[in-house]
């Protein structure tokens, strides 16, 4: 090998060297930057068959497309946990710790008490003004609660809104960065840096919305939904959310665009296509998904469980319940109904005995056609009850073995199937809501509706009535302005009488609720049931359930992540220590290809003054 070829190789060495230490230089600057990878230089072993050189083959960025795909799922998971999470969090703040003073179920118990104290002294002004007092911060809790859900849904809104706007502009960035990304005339450093911006969009983007992430080989982007629609591959779709405006109890999600009453979220693709994003369950993470979640599902049923609450205060008060009559007619028995006074929404209950089963049925007064089994076993019809003769022809329809006539306009009559002796009624039960405060039985409305309507839980027009009360329940101003009410059920009724009073307290502790309507609508949904302390109590627990089994999940994603982070760290990040270390080595090949070139030049010199001096002599 010639002095020439060991110059040519000893300087490549030296510019290998010189650029690996550059690189060097670069890492160490950029070691605590957020999303950056460690680069290094692609070295190439050169054989000429009597020596070896090395040369740049460009520069090496860190990366592992299986790894950044598990983050990236990871950042989507973490985000949606962490922002359901947060939202719960401040649920359990406004529900108060269960037992603790100001708590759902204590501000219920303490209204137990006081009608449990008004039944044992009627005649105490103290006592009265006592239940009235713990009846309206029943109501106040109630109004507040509702109040607050509504004003976290209101929240995920805006928040959504923001999202959407901060998501738009990543998508155009990301765009820009493949477009610059391709571009042949990209100098090395430039595209390096280039993808660690991509990178960071990408994971960005993946915090707002679940992705999919497609890493080509010359280093640009596609990405999609991880339910499959396109968010950017060549062109850009937009993401756009129309705001409702102020959100109430009564405003839901509705598949039917005409009817929802929320928010929509909207996707519209570079070919014009636009796609309902709830509708259509695209979004299925993210901190968008999980927005959406609390929005239209868990804050709701919070507000559904609420409303429960309310609804069952104001029928265990309200409600008359009036057993039937017995009657016979030739071998069969059964019951006479009165139905007057009966309103939209109340219903009659009653049992009957079929083979070895007892069959209990609750009759809703009702022009919505229902017919299900409720969570309690229950069947459950709804039937317009104000044309008796019209709902006995469709009951006889739907409950074979039973004979349902009607005498009159408010007359509904239930018997056996008689002298065929296969079925026997065992009870029924008319419940309807209380007509005045005086003059109707022991029952009083004391917690009314909007406008000091009587609750009855009607389940006609737009909505049902139970949408929403507890938002609007409120104390009956007549009697906050005489609470002798609480006890004279009748203008000359003694104002030590209990009759009242105890009616209303066994009422309150024995009427029995169950929600949800149709499970098969509602599958998924908790069901309560149960008396009224049951159902404060179920509400409570599983609230509490569900905001610490949120805690913990958010808890369990962020430790994954931090897992999946420090994986990265190690695999992308700058470690100093090595970095100093492989200086040292660059140190020590830069020094050793100097000496070489050094050399060589001294040779050539060397060479170079022999050559001229024997040119003189021979000249002389």
């Amino acid at each position: 090998m010639g002095l020439t070829t060991s110059l040519g190789h000893a300087l490549s060495g030296l510019n290998v060297t010189q650029s690996s230490i550059s690189l060097l230089s670069k890492n160490v600057a950029n070691a605590g930057t957020p999303g950056y990878h460690r680069q290094s230089l692609n070295v190439v072993d050169y054989d000429t068959g009597g020596a070896s050189y090395v040369r740049d083959a460009g520069t090496v960025r860190a990366f592992n497309s299986s790894l950044q795909t598990y983050y990236t799922r990871q950042v989507s998971d973490t985000s949606t946990s962490g922002v359901q999470a947060g939202y719960l969090d401040q649920l359990q703040t406004y529900l108060g710790k269960p037992g603790s003073a100001g708590s759902l179920d204590t501000i219920f118990g303490d209204l137990q008490n006081a009608m449990q104290s008004l039944a044992t002294s009627p005649d105490d002004f103290t006592a009265r003004a006592q239940m009235l007092d713990k009846a309206q911060n029943m109501v106040a809790t109630l109004n507040q609660l509702s109040g607050a859900v509504q004003d976290m849904r209101q929240q995920t809104e805006g928040q959504m809104a923001t999202d959407v706007g901060q998501l738009n502009s990543m998508l155009k960035s990301l765009a820009e960065v493949n477009s610059r990304v391709l571009n042949a005339g990209t100098a090395e450093d430039a595209r390096a840096s280039l993808l660690d911006q991509r990178d960071r969009l990408v994971s960005s983007i993946a915090e707002m919305v679940d992705v999919q992430v497609d890493y080509r080989s010359d280093g640009s982007v596609a990405l999609m939904t991880r339910s499959g629609v396109g968010l950017l591959d060549g062109g850009v779709s937009t993401f756009n959310f129309e705001s409702a405006g102020n959100l109430a109890a009564t405003s839901q999600y509705d598949r039917d665009a005409s009817q929802s009453k929320v928010g929509a979220l909207t996707l519209t693709t570079p070919s014009g296509l636009t796609i309902n994003l709830v509708g259509t369950g695209v979004i299925q993470g993210g901190e968008l998904g999980g927005l959406l979640t609390l929005r239209d599902q868990t804050l709701v049923t919070a507000q559904d469980q609420l409303d429960e609450i309310a609804s069952g205060l104001a029928l265990a008060f309200s409600t008359v319940q009036t057993p039937g009559t017995a009657a016979a007619a030739g071998a069969a028995t059964g019951f006479d109904l009165d139905l007057t006074g009966l309103q939209k929404g109340n219903d009659l209950v009653f049992s009957y005995h079929q083979g070895s089963t007892d069959i209990p049925v609750r009759l809703v007064n009702s022009t919505q056609p229902t017919d299900y089994l409720d969570a309690s076993g229950q069947r459950v019809i709804g039937v317009d009850l104000s044309n008796p003769a019209n709902a006995a022809a469709l009951l006889n329809s739907k409950l074979p073995g039973l004979a349902i006539s009607s005498s009159g306009p408010n007359n509904l009559r239930i018997m056996d199937d008689g002298a065929a002796n296969t079925t026997d009624v065992n009870y029924a039960v008319v419940r309807r809501t209380s007509s005045g405060l005086q003059g109707d039985g022991s029952a009083i409305s004391l917690f009314v509706d909007q406008g000091n309507t009587a609750f009855t839980n009607n389940l006609d027009g737009n909505s049902p009535q139970k949408l929403g009360f507890a938002s609007r329940i409120a104390i009956n101003p007549a009697v906050l302005l005489d609470n002798t009410l609480l006890v004279k059920s009748t203008t000359g009724t003694a104002s030590g009488d209990d009759t009242r009073p105890k009616f209303l307290l066994n009422q309150l502790n024995n009427m029995q609720f169950v929600s949800g309507g149709d499970p098969k609508l509602n599958a998924g949904k908790f069901q309560l049931t149960g008396n009224l302390s049951q159902i404060v109590g179920q509400v409570i627990n599983y609230q509490g359930s569900t905001i610490s089994t949120a805690i913990a999940q958010r808890d369990n994603r962020q430790l994954a992540l931090d897992t999946v982070v420090q994986q990265m760290d190690s695999e992308y990040g700058v470690n100093l220590d090595e970095e100093m270390a492989r200086l040292t080595q660059l140190q020590n090949a830069y020094a050793a290809n100097a000496r070489i070139v050094s050399v060589v030049q001294e040779l050539l010199d060397s060479s170079a003054s022999v050559g001229l001096g024997g040119e003189l002599n021979d000249r002389q």
